[in-house]
């Protein structure tokens, strides 16, 4: 019965494994897309759940937040599904048409952007409000990966081609400071270290970029009254928890709460309008406060798998001598950990408090559509990886 029992798990298992990682006739990662949906669905109830209090007192309809999601998630998969059907090669070919493009609405955001509690955003177009930022964070990735397919001789070799792109990131930062938005400059910066890391730079260089980029961000936040309260909040938030450590100290509140089992799925107390943001970039506390450390583990595990497939994604891509299609994963990759590392750092306590929302759960349209954007990228990447390895493996049949 054991012998039985052990046999019926391993054909299961390996059932799952060869479906996920189907080859033939498959035209995308059955693994990445079902992570994707699964971290979708998961963000689409906690939206609902999260968001109910702050609907009924602004708009008196509790599930105004839930309604709008919805609609979000249907206009971000019919973007992502005419992304998936664009060759690789285009994001190539229009990388700096693309970060014009960025660097336009950055500057269209400064000169007629609507301003929301001090920090001017969003560009409204009609009943929708874009969030400049996000699209600029999707089309620097682009031209970044092309940079270093272009010009990966020069970043390894020389000084001035490692220099380049940073100049591009540097114009990048001084139009989200001007918002402000420090979340996102560190968020870009953090992920052009690692796709330039990856590209081979020279180890001195890599390190003096570091330290420069830690430099600067602490003397923006010295010389910036709101962003040295936060920070002193962060490291005492009990010492003003009626104040400026007030977000803080109630999401702190939620995780213990939530325990190991958590108060059961519309429980929370915290989201009864005591957590600001509950349902943006706060949602992981009020997933942890309903759901407990079970619901935590399970959407950490979620999105760290989803990391290392496009991880693998990308490793595939390089090894098959597609260095663009490889970068650009990588880039998405990055970008997807080091924001999920920052939405969760702030609400546990781990990091100061920056306004990033968490990939794929948290209530947000435009970091909701480009992120599904993104995915949609890595899907086509893969299905372009596959594509190639059919026609190698047909070539070499041809020649024998």
């Amino acid at each position: 019965m054991k012998t039985w029992f052990v046999n019926k798990c391993r054909d299961t298992y390996q059932g799952w494994h060869d479906w996920w990682n189907a080859e033939d006739g498959v035209s995308y990662d059955r693994f990445f897309f079902t992570l994707m949906i699964l971290l979708l669905c998961i963000g689409f109830v906690m939206v609902t759940s999260a968001s109910v209090p702050v609907a009924e007192r602004l708009y008196h309809d509790p599930l105004h937040y839930a309604e709008r999601h919805v609609f979000y998630l249907v206009f971000g998969g019919a973007l992502a599904y005419v992304v998936l059907n664009v060759p690789i090669n285009w994001w190539h070919q229009s990388n700096m048409l693309l970060l014009a493009f960025g660097v336009l609405g950055l500057i269209a955001v400064l000169a007629v952007g609507k301003n929301v509690n001090g920090s001017t955003r969003w560009l409204v177009l009609g009943p929708i409000n874009i969030q400049a930022a996000e699209p600029a964070k999707l089309f620097f990735f682009v031209y970044l990966s092309s940079y270093l397919v272009r010009r990966h001789d020069e970043v390894r070799e020389n000084l001035k081609g490692f220099l380049k792109p940073l100049l591009i990131l540097f114009i990048f930062a001084v139009l989200l400071l001007l918002q402000p938005d420090l979340g996102t400059v560190i968020v870009m910066f953090s992920t052009s270290v690692a796709l330039l890391f990856l590209a081979g730079a020279k180890l001195w260089q890599f390190i003096g970029l570091i330290l420069t980029g830690l430099a600067a961000i602490s003397f923006l936040i010295i010389y910036s009254e709101y962003r040295w309260r936060r920070v002193t909040s962060y490291l005492d938030p009990w010492a003003d928890p009626f104040g400026s450590g007030y977000q803080l100290t109630q999401s702190l509140m939620a995780f213990g709460r939530g325990s190991w089992n958590g108060q059961g799925l519309g429980n929370s107390v915290q989201k009864l309008e005591y957590l600001p943001e509950a349902h943006t970039d706060f949602i992981f506390a009020v997933i942890a406060e309903e759901t407990g450390l079970i619901g935590v583990f399970f959407v950490l595990t979620l999105l760290f798998m989803l990391l290392l497939r496009a991880l693998w994604i990308g490793k595939r891509a390089l090894q098959k001598g597609m260095s663009f299609h490889g970068f650009l994963a990588y880039a998405i990759a990055v970008w997807i950990g080091f924001q999920t590392f920052v939405n969760i750092g702030v609400a546990t306590g781990l990091l100061p408090t920056k306004g990033l929302t968490l990939p794929f759960v948290s209530y947000g349209g435009s970091s909701l559509i480009i992120m599904l954007m993104a995915a949609a990228i890595v899907l086509r990447i893969d299905f372009e990886v596959r594509i190639k390895g059919r026609h190698a493996i047909a070539g070499g049949g041809g020649n024998a």
